[in-house]
């Protein structure tokens, strides 16, 4: 009954339009659980006798959250980095048999133990600065079993490290080789199926896409998002990246938990992703690496209150990226986010994006997600650079 508490410390609540920052508080934890948050003076008696630990006036924020990652992957793209200093696209060098194709053909060789070890020292990387829930896309398989084997992949790795992590199904990535210039012939008989299963499985939380030029049409992504609604399964979709293709308007018209990218989204789009509550998920890392100079809309997000995450979209390709701190740092100077804008996106919004409601906030009944922070200020955690200020990490009763 009695829990471990937490005091002596600023802490930012995120339970609110703000950042909800009590000063002198503390955190009563209990069964893996928040029982109690508030000012120190204020604890009610009957949490008096609870186990103590001071936290000598550190920061305590939610655990960070990585809503948008490709984690589990065979091989790597560190040519195309080359080829992509040389001047290449990535439209250019995804034509050439590159991009998303060359990873296919590295995780299909791979099976689901060499998969398992590689991506762990990329989530390992994510939980040192704090990550307590992570999402893990399919998509670089594209056929039945290699799709189910990275799906399953990415389940074991929530049993071998104290996190969190969600599914998303990506059938619909790219059109493999094997079904090149047929993508309803390569949906009708891999995609679906292949979701069917996976579902039956217990494998999938989430149903993602590519809408665009060098991947699917919004009508080949409203079949994908029609067969989701079937089984039941929230959606989500990389849109608007590279181009305007409708994509945005299609997630929204099915109350897609999320639209990712959105460099190209419109203030119509803000528009209708405010009236179907879909959080924009913002990828700096992406931008930065494909040298992109489409921002997002982030000021018709703003005026038309959507919510706005940030997260790594860890992938071999186009954002190589493991911090969800230098993340963080990346929607401030690249997009123009506030600190408090990148520090909502990596925790309340971040919950959002993945459709969940027990995590991102620190509240009473809330899971015990907590980063503990040799900072004074929130936003030091957007401001510096390639350092790491976690002091310590809680997960439930886990740490």
């Amino acid at each position: 009954m009695a829990g471990d508490l937490y005091h002596n410390a600023r802490i930012a609540t995120l339970d609110g339009p703000d950042l909800g920052l009590i000063e002198g508080g503390a955190v009563l934890v209990r069964d893996g659980r928040i029982a109690w948050v508030g000012a120190m003076a204020d604890l009610p008696p009957d949490h008096a006798g609870a186990a103590r630990h001071d936290l000598d006036g550190r920061l305590v924020t939610p655990a960070p959250i990585d809503c948008h990652t490709h984690l589990v992957h065979g091989g790597d793209r560190a040519r195309e980095f080359e080829m992509r200093l040389q001047g290449a696209s990535y439209e250019q060098i995804a034509r050439a048999g590159g991009g998303i194709l060359s990873t296919v053909a590295a995780t299909r060789a791979a099976t689901e133990d060499e998969l398992v070890r590689q991506a762990l020292p990329r989530l390992d990387a994510l939980i040192a600065e704090g990550v307590a829930t992570v999402e893990i896309k399919s998509g670089y398989g594209l056929d039945r079993d290699a799709e189910l084997t990275m799906l399953r992949a990415a389940r074991r790795l929530g049993t071998l490290r104290p996190v969190r992590v969600r599914t998303s199904f990506l059938g619909a990535h790219a059109c493999p080789p094997e079904y090149a210039g047929r993508p309803d012939a390569y949906l009708d008989e891999i995609c679906l199926p292949t979701l069917r299963a996976a579902h039956a499985e217990g494998l999938v939380d989430a149903v993602d896409g590519f809408c665009e030029g060098i991947a699917f049409t919004p009508h080949q992504i409203a079949r994908v998002f029609d067969a989701a609604r079937g089984l039941g399964l929230p959606v989500k979709l990389h849109a608007e990246q590279l181009s305007h293709q409708g994509g945005t308007a299609l997630a929204a018209l099915h109350g897609a938990l999320s639209a990712d990218h959105v460099e190209y989204a419109t203030e119509a789009d803000a528009v209708m992703m405010a009236a179907s509550g879909t959080v924009a998920v913002l990828l700096p890392g992406a931008f930065y690496t494909l040298h992109e100079t489409q921002v997002p809309p982030i000021a018709a997000f703003r005026a038309h209150g959507v919510a706005m995450a940030l997260s790594t979209d860890c992938n071999p390709g186009t954002s190589p990226l493991t911090s969800i701190l230098l993340t963080m740092n990346m929607g401030c100077t690249l997009f123009r986010l506030t600190p408090a804008e990148a520090l909502r996106g990596v925790t309340v919004n971040a919950a959002r994006a993945l459709g969940l409601d027990d995590c991102g906030r620190i509240a009473p009944g809330l899971r015990a997600d907590l980063a503990v922070w040799d900072v004074a200020d929130p936003a030091e955690l957007a401001w510096r650079i390639g350092f790491n200020p976690l002091h310590r990490r809680i997960f439930g009763e886990s740490e």
